[in-house]
């Protein structure tokens, strides 16, 4: 395809949040797998203090680990700092005079806050770009997982018992925390914040020194914390892809080399083992599916979600853990694992979610934001 007609994605990645460095290795194979006849990649790096980074090469800047550049180095008179949409609008105002490349959808790779959590997708609503995944209140909402429970109950959708404590309340009250936490569940409780993703900042607390452990490491990340009865359950996740009319894939099984998934089990130990397609009844796989479908349509997800779910042992009651609207792309990851199992590529995956992103856009654009009338 002629470089004029090419369609040009902005990948972002990076992020002033915990996961930046998972941001970082998924954006590394959302690049590769990119067809390059098809698209022109811009790569654009948003460093731990915020700062945006298109000139040069940011990928291999951000990791390499700092020092972070200089004000005059990110946003000097020789860079290119400003994303513009097809009407020329600048998304991210430089200081020079020069301008981005016109982008034609942006696909962000940001996990955890400012990037997963509505805000990165305000400003590209702002911009009118059109970009991949879930919009304002969908990430939002995708994000806080105390608000999503919530939702997810208040649509019929399963979840496990939990409380939401403030870090505020936490600090200034802690010994009636404990006390309540303690009469509303049995040991063990997982403690996670409730604004991060990655397992970052997650325990389980088997007695009360661990609980306090787990709630001052949760406080590090979150102004709100989420504790959660612990079941003993195998951890399904399924992939969901699409706008109005999603699609769920088959789901998978993890199996993590430690007591729970955490961030270590993730992404740095490989002990771990995903089993695609998970050892699931037919009915169990069924549900699962219909499961994922109903979660991603609570939240008024888009584009892409991976939904985990517990699967109780003894019981077999399923139900819904969380949804993760920008999941892990690394070439370990399950959100296109399981798609890659259920008949669809990586390369085709990344171009479904190219032209979601593309519809979804100009369906926003049917919408009538003047309001006229006769007089």
């Amino acid at each position: 395809m002629d470089k004029q007609n090419k369609i040009r994605v902005a990948v972002l990645f990076g992020g002033k949040s915990g996961e930046h460095e998972v941001s970082l290795a998924s954006a590394r194979s959302v690049m590769d797998a990119l067809d390059k006849d098809k698209y022109e990649i811009l790569p654009v790096g948003i460093d731990h203090t915020g700062r945006w980074i298109t000139a040069g090469d940011p990928m291999a800047l951000l990791s390499a680990g700092g020092p972070e550049p200089d004000r005059g180095e990110a946003e000097g008179e020789n860079s290119e700092t400003a994303l513009a949409t097809t009407q020329g609008r600048e998304l991210v105002p430089g200081a020079s005079h020069a301008r981005f490349p016109v982008v034609d959808v942006v696909f962000p790779v940001l996990h955890g806050t400012y990037g997963e959590d509505g805000t990165i997708q305000g400003l590209m609503e702002l911009a009118d770009l059109a970009y991949v995944g879930a919009d304002v209140l969908g990430s939002a909402v995708g994000m806080d997982k105390v608000i999503q429970k919530a939702v997810l109950s208040a649509n019929g959708l399963p979840v496990v018992a939990y409380l939401a404590v403030l870090r505020s309340r936490w600090h200034d009250a802690p010994e009636q925390v404990l006390d309540e936490i303690e009469a509303r569940f049995a040991y063990p409780v997982f403690v996670k914040p409730a604004n991060a993703g990655s397992s970052v900042g997650v325990s389980k607390a088997h007695d009360r020194e661990e609980l306090v452990r787990g709630l001052d490491l949760a406080a590090r990340f979150d102004r709100k914390l989420l504790v959660e009865a612990a079941v003993d359950a195998r951890e399904i996740e399924c992939s969901v892809l699409g706008n109005d009319d999603p699609i769920a894939s088959v789901p998978g099984e993890v199996i993590p080399c430690h007591e729970f998934y955490d961030y270590s089990a993730k992404y740095i130990e490989e002990d771990s083992e995903l089993q695609i397609p998970a050892p699931l009844t037919p009915e169990q796989t069924r549900r699962v599916r219909e499961l994922a479908v109903q979660a991603f349509r609570a939240i008024d997800c888009a584009g892409m979600a991976r939904v985990d779910f517990f699967l109780e042992r003894g019981t077999g009651q399923i139900y819904v853990n969380e949804l993760n609207t920008i999941p892990g792309f690394t070439a370990i990851s399950m959100y296109p694992k399981l798609w890659a199992a259920s008949g669809i590529s990586y390369p085709e995956l990344l171009d479904r979610l190219i032209q979601l992103a593309l519809e979804r856009r100009q369906d926003k654009r049917d919408t009538q934001t003047r309001y006229e009338f006769d007089h």
